[in-house]
């Protein structure tokens, strides 16, 4: 026999699992119950179980209080949104029956009583062609507008961003117009004759030279010059780049949105131009004015200056439109009354005029961008021909 049997037979109440549960009413070997042999172990445990039933009685009363007030937030919202979407209905049905009344009272009936923008003036979104003209592709624009109709009758190009040379002097002349007093005497500043561009047109204003405000716009018309559009620049906007502000704000309001200012007088500079269709509502807003008309119709004007010594002198401005100077020949039965030129080498040459046909009926007509003084007249003339054919 082993030495470890030998120890299980000799102790075998030491293999068995002791427990200390044992039978009711059954003494243990002190002669003791064990809920009396071990007081102090019971109230032990005891003890330590009352944290936990109180933590417990805690969490219920946490979990309860937690579903008490989720539903009463779930409650008010359900009420807040019950009651939003009644006012919506109710909001709803007011626009609704509003709406039916509104439409009850004013059906057919017209509501716009202004004229719109484009309304009173000549409209066309690409070239047109004109019977008895074939164009001239060597020309960079030219068009042709019947006041009265409201109708282009020739467009060739007239969408194109040019540049427009002196005819920049349109809304010089537009604005001194507008804003200005033509009985204002200016003196003219040094900056405003400090030209040294051989292309300049110049009237030969002097530095502290006088005269009227009206004197300086005829100059400004009918011989182009660029010294003029410089002094009533400063006059009536408060310096060049002031007065430019205010061409390119106008041109927006009257509509001219490919037209982009950056001197009063024309001189080339990038950034500059205008398109054939843009000059057209400049000029057509200038001719609304009479006083516009009665300057663009002389021949010539002679202006009398004040210089800063106060001695005084006469100056002869003749217009530089070759139908105003004689230069050329309108065709028979047009009437041209006058109008603005420009010239440079990037713009070549231009013109914008105001005619009559031979029942009255007025027309401007532009052409941009000629080779040379003589094809411009020479289609200008082409097109009034054609133009005013039957009339």
């Amino acid at each position: 026999m082993s030495r470890t049997e030998h120890d299980f037979r000799q102790r075998p109440e030491s293999n068995r699992r002791r427990t200390d549960r044992q039978e009711p009413g059954r003494r243990n070997g002190s002669g003791r119950r064990p809920e009396e042999q071990r007081p102090a172990e019971r109230t032990r445990r005891n003890r330590g179980a009352q944290p936990v039933r109180r933590r417990r009685k805690r969490r219920r009363k946490q979990a309860v209080k937690g579903l008490l007030l989720s539903a009463v937030l779930l409650t008010t919202l359900l009420v807040l949104g019950a009651a939003g979407f009644l006012r919506y209905l109710k909001a709803a049905d007011a626009k609704t029956m509003y709406a039916a009344l509104y439409e009850t009272e004013h059906y057919n009936q017209d509501q716009y009583q202004g004229e719109l923008f484009a309304s009173e003036l000549c409209v066309a979104a690409g070239d047109v062609v004109l019977n008895g003209f074939n164009g001239d592709p060597t020309l960079h624009a030219a068009g042709l507008f019947d006041v009265n109709q409201k109708q282009v009758l020739y467009a060739d190009r007239i969408h194109e961003e040019l540049y427009p040379a002196s005819t920049t002097k349109l809304m010089t002349a537009y604005l001194a117009l507008k804003h200005g007093n033509l009985e204002d005497v200016v003196t003219v500043s040094e900056t405003a004759v400090s030209f040294v561009d051989p292309e300049a047109s110049l009237c030969g204003l002097q530095v502290g030279d006088q005269l009227s405000l009206y004197d300086l716009l005829c100059g400004l018309i009918l011989h182009s010059g660029n010294d003029n559009a410089a002094v009533i620049a400063e006059h009536i906007g408060g310096s060049q780049e002031g007065f430019v502000e205010m061409m390119n704000q106008e041109a927006l309001s009257l509509g001219a949105t490919h037209t982009h200012f950056q001197n009063p007088h024309g001189l080339h500079e990038d950034g500059h131009y205008t398109t054939a269709y843009d000059l057209y509502l400049m000029f057509n807003a200038c001719i609304q004015d009479q006083r516009f008309i009665d300057i663009i119709s002389m021949k010539s004007y002679h202006a009398t200056l004040t210089g800063m010594d106060g001695s005084i002198r006469t100056e002869d401005w003749p217009a530089s439109n070759y139908y105003s100077a004689g230069l050329a020949d309108p065709p028979a039965g047009v009437n041209v009354i006058g109008g603005k030129t420009g010239t440079t080498d990037q713009a070549g040459s231009c013109v914008i005029l105001y005619n009559l046909d031979s029942t009255g009926r007025p027309l401007i007509s532009v052409v941009m961008g000629a080779d040379h003084k003589d094809l411009l007249y020479s289609d200008m003339s082409q097109i009034l021909s054609a133009g005013t054919a039957g009339s």
